[in-house]
């Protein structure tokens, strides 16, 4: 199965805030930094997945 660019890196973040759940809010750098992603880019992708 190929994923976008969009879904992989949607997929990537959702995995970190599971492996943190439970542990309250944690902020955008930290994941982006743990899973390689531009801290840009990611507050884009949550900001799309906030508003639907």
């Amino acid at each position: 199965m190929k994923l976008s660019t969009k879904g992989r890196y949607g997929l990537k973040a959702m995995f970190q805030l599971a492996l943190h759940y439970g542990e309250g809010p944690i902020p955008l750098k930290n994941v982006a930094d743990d899973q390689n992603i531009s801290e840009n880019y990611l507050e884009q992708l949550v900001a799309v997945l906030k508003k639907n």
